[in-house]
């Protein structure tokens, strides 16, 4: 199943993720190019390991992890989280541990649908953001 996410992949819908940055406290200007920039991600498995590689006109930002490992990563934005990955029912969960009390935590599901878009989900608190991307 992890095969299916192997690849690149453009962002081509967004739902309320304005919402879900300001939950975790990003600044406003950082919310601002987001919105305006449709990143490509590339995943590359090797069993266990994972490569996840967000590129857009602004930055690239490059996630390592090995399934069931907690390790510290910094976002996109640059907070620094305790972050965990599994792969379960064809989904890969992400946990998002807060390091700093005033910190955020978050949960994203990454899974292919029945049209083979790579949908994302971002919950924190009680705000959710859902991101689709097509394959390229």
């Amino acid at each position: 199943m992890a095969d299916k996410f192997v690849g690149k992949w453009k962002l081509c819908d967004s739902t309320n993720f304005d919402e879900y940055l300001k939950q975790v406290g990003v600044g406003l200007l950082t919310r601002t190019a987001a919105k305006a920039i449709k990143p490509e991600l590339e995943f590359v498995v090797d069993g266990d390991k994972w490569k996840m590689t967000s590129t857009s006109t602004f930055t690239t930002w490059v996630c390592e992890f090995l399934l069931g490992e907690e390790k510290e990563q910094a976002t996109a934005d640059g907070r620094k989280l305790k972050c965990t990955f599994t792969f379960v029912d064809g989904k890969l969960i992400e946990e998002q541990k807060k390091i700093k009390d005033d910190d955020k935590e978050s949960h994203f599901e990454r899974y292919i649908d029945a049209d083979g878009k790579l949908v994302i989900t971002c919950k924190s608190g009680n705000v959710e953001a859902v991101r689709k991307y097509e394959k390229i």
